[in-house]
């Protein structure tokens, strides 16, 4: 298989996981207390509401996830579970769609603290005999510069706080109103930001010269800025997000819907014997 081909493949999942808003500022912590009588303004009351639900939703520890994926002329629908409770771990099929060279073609992605599996195999596609693709992130952190160190930041990290950690860090969050998501009612939260902002919140591994060149990258390909909606549901859980971001070479689109917090979720890496590293067919 072509480097390109699977490029492009861990490129989609690792869009599909929703990492694009990851790692803003301490969201764990309580908000502050007003002098008595003194009245919050919509910022502090949208903040506040955030801070809880970063702290709800973290200590559930697992979800299950259901989403879609708009990338230029590609799209991807994926459904499994996620928990974040030591690293990132998820498994979701993922189904891809538009001018992918497996539309249509139902993919198993397991997501460990360490690598990506891709089952390409069960996609019709299988690698040097091997059903699987394991992508290591200190290999992509090596190949791909600046965006792969990122990705091994995010994929490291991720876990649906992390979104509403970037908001709270940036201050810019507004309450849109009330509404329905699958039968629940949630309070419906957005805010944009610039690609400046996104580059400096997003991680905080990454060195002050690659944040420069994940920077200019980003502007280099038109980007201007990201825009972040979030609902929250009654009991303070995240049960929707999405992210929105506008290109010259492409625009990104991502929806996630969270439910089942505390579910079970099982994550383990492949049988070896049926395991090709991606940096050994990439060349």
């Amino acid at each position: 298989m072509r480097s390109t081909r699977i490029t492009a493949v861990v490129a989609g999942a690792v869009m599909m996981a929703g990492l694009t808003a990851c790692n803003g500022g301490n969201g764990s912590g309580g908000t502050s207390s007003d002098a008595a009588g003194e009245k919050k303004s919509p910022l502090d009351v949208a903040l506040a509401s955030l801070k809880t639900a970063a702290r709800q939703t973290d200590g559930k520890k697992s979800a299950k996830v259901e989403g879609t994926v708009k990338n230029g002329p590609s799209n991807q629908t994926m459904k499994g579970a996620l928990d974040w409770s030591q690293g990132m771990r998820m498994n979701v099929d993922i189904t891809q769609s538009g001018q992918s060279p497996m539309a249509g073609k139902p993919m198993k992605a397991i997501y460990t603290p360490d690598a990506m599996f891709m089952n390409m195999g069960a996609a019709g596609m299988p690698v040097a005999g091997k059903n699987w693709v394991k992508y290591d992130y200190d290999a992509l952190a090596k190949k791909m510069g600046p965006t792969g160190a990122l990705l091994k930041d995010q994929m490291q990290n991720n876990n649906p706080t992390r979104a509403m950690e970037l908001m709270i860090a940036s201050g810019k969050v507004k309450e849109v109103g009330k509404e329905d998501v699958r039968g629940v009612q949630a309070t419906h939260f957005t805010g944009t930001l610039s690609v400046q902002e996104l580059t400096r919140m997003q991680s905080k591994n990454l060195s002050e010269a690659d944040l420069k060149a994940l920077e200019a990258q980003m502007e280099q390909a038109g980007s201007k800025a990201e825009t972040i909606d979030l609902w929250i549901s009654s009991d303070n859980l995240l049960v929707k997000k999405r992210e929105r971001m506008d290109s010259s070479a492409a625009s990104f689109d991502s929806t996630v819907f969270y439910s089942d917090y505390g579910t079970k979720v099982t994550a383990e890496e492949p049988p070896a014997g049926d395991t090709v590293d991606f940096e050994k067919v990439s060349q």
